[in-house]
């Protein structure tokens, strides 16, 4: 036999959520604590009463409990860079000198970026994460110039004159 459901002192704010509930989450979670506690249902069955699994219903109520015990606090939404490799001053700071060669008239050469990055880790790393490491800090990729910037038109149509 099952454990009974926990939570009872949390039935009325359930049931005040249920009615005025506006997410498909905030409806689930009060459905997750309602139908055991007056209905006796067990938590397979409110998984299959509310659409989500097992678990996804035990961890909805849960949630429904911690943040009902302490609405001040509700859990903080996920955002962020959370796989990052270094912060966004690191990354400044990692690449000034690249930045630094090519205000000077380099260009910035991926490849030797991405050994810099891979021995600044100590790891190796995607040719990505050098692209999106750049685009983090606004370069984007230029496409060369049609022509060479010393180029001379007028000497370059008479040459080819000349040698048809």
């Amino acid at each position: 036999m099952a454990r009974p459901s926990s939570g009872g002192e949390f039935l009325a704010e359930a049931k005040a959520m249920l009615a005025k509930a506006k997410t498909v989450e905030e409806l689930r979670q009060a459905q997750a604590v309602i139908l055991p506690l007056e209905y006796g249902f067990s938590m397979e069955r409110v998984a299959a009463i509310t659409g989500v699994s097992r678990g996804w219903a035990c961890q909805l109520r849960r949630r429904f409990i911690r943040n009902a015990a302490n609405p001040v606090s509700p859990s903080p939404k996920r955002g962020g860079r959370h796989r990052e490799n270094m912060s966004v001053e690191e990354e400044k700071i990692f690449l000034a000198p690249f930045i630094a060669k090519a205000a000077k008239g380099g260009i910035l050469v991926v490849a030797e970026i991405k050994r810099a990055l891979d021995a600044h880790l100590g790891r190796e790393v995607a040719v990505a994460s050098v692209y999106n490491l750049l685009h983090r800090h606004s370069w984007r990729k230029l496409a060369p110039d049609k022509r060479h910037h010393r180029a001379d038109v007028e000497v370059q149509t008479e040459w080819g004159k000349k040698g048809s």
